[in-house]
């Protein structure tokens, strides 16, 4: 019996995507993956993914006539089983078109086109949901909660050293995660931030090509402030595994709401989530033993989005730039990732 899982959506949903592929490699084998060329490499190692098919939805694939190709090619796989953890129209139609026999989506997707229809938890985190679509009963009711996992390999782990070891950062640093694609969801004080920590601690900046400039004003502001330990700016410099791994190697994680985020958990790293114009309560927030969420309580027009806008609605931006970097160094403390290192 051969599964497949059609997750197409951001990088960190394909990372929050992880355990259900876990559950179904348990009751099918191991599942093929249909994904954007993107976020391929993240499930391509992963121990319960057998083959990973990219989807390039916004490319060679696009469109209805790039739909009703790539439907053909997984047709000829034929597949018993199709899980769609991604609830678009575009993923409903390709598992319909790839006339795969059984269809498993959420009632809240496009049930019309599923065989198989499973109620999406309101509440929880988006691992637990996402675990309801193999059975409602898989929905992360165990003692230790299910996390996400990444699988790097040797070369990659040869190169985040490698890496490292050409910056001189030495074997206890902090990564910082400036960026996000959702503008309201960045933490302007960065800077300030890593000026403070580098008087500690090493200071690696990561995130994708689109935060270079972000994360070359971060360095700026250590080398400005005479920090006695390195910064570097690792944006676009490493592949996404890479950067995983050294958030892997890193003390903690400091990120906005973001795939980095998602990155950490997978790996391990304890971390400290800035939220503003979303919030935990939407089911993307970090849950290890010593994650920390830094977010300002009280404001009426937080939440402002599903996802946080480019920019805020209200022009103060006031749920990020009334979040100090004191209460940050704090939650920092509190993870345990400073002790013993000053």
């Amino acid at each position: 019996m051969t599964s497949l899982v059609i997750q197409t959506a951001f990088l960190g949903d394909v990372v929050l995507t992880t355990p259900l592929l876990e559950a179904l490699a348990l009751r099918h084998g191991r599942v093929d993956v249909v994904t954007t060329p993107a976020a391929a490499p993240l499930v391509e190692t992963h121990p319960a993914v057998r083959h990973v098919i990219p989807y390039d939805k916004k490319g060679r694939d696009r469109g209805l006539g790039g739909l009703v190709r790539f439907a053909r090619t997984l047709r000829a796989e034929r597949y018993d089983w199709a899980y769609l953890p991604h609830r678009s129209l575009r993923t409903a139609l390709l598992a319909w078109l790839a006339g795969i026999p059984r269809r498993v989506g959420f009632e809240d997707g496009w049930p019309r086109f599923y065989t198989d229809v499973r109620p999406r938890p309101k509440t929880g985190h988006e691992v637990n949901r996402l675990l309801a679509l193999v059975h409602p009963a898989l929905t992360g009711g165990a003692m230790v909660p299910a996390m996400p996992g990444l699988a790097t390999t040797a070369e990659d782990r040869a190169a985040a050293e490698g890496f490292l070891r050409e910056h001189g950062i030495g074997a206890e640093f902090i990564a910082l995660a400036p960026g996000s694609i959702w503008g309201s969801k960045c933490w302007p004080y960065y800077g300030e931030l890593a000026q403070r920590l580098a008087a500690r601690v090493g200071i690696v900046v990561v995130g994708g090509p689109e935060d270079t400039g972000l994360a070359e004003e971060v360095v700026k502001a250590v080398e400005g402030g005479g920090g006695r330990w390195r910064a570097v700016n690792a944006c676009g410099r490493l592949t996404l595994r890479q950067s995983a791994e050294v958030i892997g190697r890193a003390a903690v994680l400091v990120t906005n709401d973001s795939a980095p985020l998602h990155f950490a958990q997978a790996v391990g790293t304890p971390t400290v989530a800035i939220f503003g114009s979303t919030v935990p309560s939407f089911g993307f927030g970090p849950r290890g033993p010593r994650d920390q969420v830094v977010e300002l309580d009280g404001l009426p027009c937080r939440p402002c989005s599903a996802h946080g806008p480019p920019r805020c609605p209200l022009g103060h931006h006031r749920c990020m730039r009334s979040l100090t970097v004191e209460t940050v160094l704090h939650a920092i403390e509190e993870t345990g990732a400073l002790r013993r290192r000053d």
